[in-house]
């Protein structure tokens, strides 16, 4: 039930319009490289406003551990989500989807669904392509897998993961 009241608060803030706020896209894209940065631009302001919201919490539990890959990790794991260019609705439809046929059914093919589906993989190549570090880049690409596969230190990537709730 957790993940439907997660999915339920995310889906009610991402009919609001419009990005972060002026002062918190711009204390994001401190932490963020050039290349990042044009990532970031991208996002849909949803995606934004959720990912500013990560970082900051991602801040408060590692303190002066929170370097720039790793704020930068906080700010982007959701970046490959801008492959499928899919508003609102069209990631509800998705993710019923998913639920509902599996994730191997839904991220077949090559369509929009399936470009959704694989967005961490899709995102971890926009990083390496725009030159992120490499954690960055294996953040994007493992945020949706379980403990036992992630490559980053473990305490780092039990903040990522409890700051986005996802």
């Amino acid at each position: 039930m957790p993940r439907l009241t997660h999915l339920a608060s995310r889906f009610a803030g991402s009919l609001w319009p419009g990005g972060p706020p002026a002062a918190d896209d711009a204390w994001a894209t401190r932490h963020l490289g050039r290349g990042e940065v044009l990532l970031w631009r991208r996002m849909k302001g949803f995606d934004r406003r959720h990912a500013v919201g990560v970082a900051r919490r991602v801040s408060a539990a590692l303190g002066s551990q929170a370097t720039a890959p790793v704020m930068a990790a906080a700010l982007l794991h959701d970046v490959g989500k801008v492959d499928s260019n899919f508003g609102v609705f069209g990631r509800v439809v998705a993710t019923i989807r998913a639920a509902a046929m599996g994730a191997e059914k839904a991220a077949a093919g090559s369509g929009r669904m399936a470009r959704y589906t694989h967005h961490p993989s899709i995102g971890a190549r926009l990083l390496q392509d725009a030159g992120a570090d490499p954690l960055t880049v294996a953040w994007a690409a493992q945020h949706h897998l379980p403990p036992t596969q992630w490559t980053l230190p473990e305490h780092v990537a039990a903040a990522l993961k409890d700051a986005d709730d996802d």
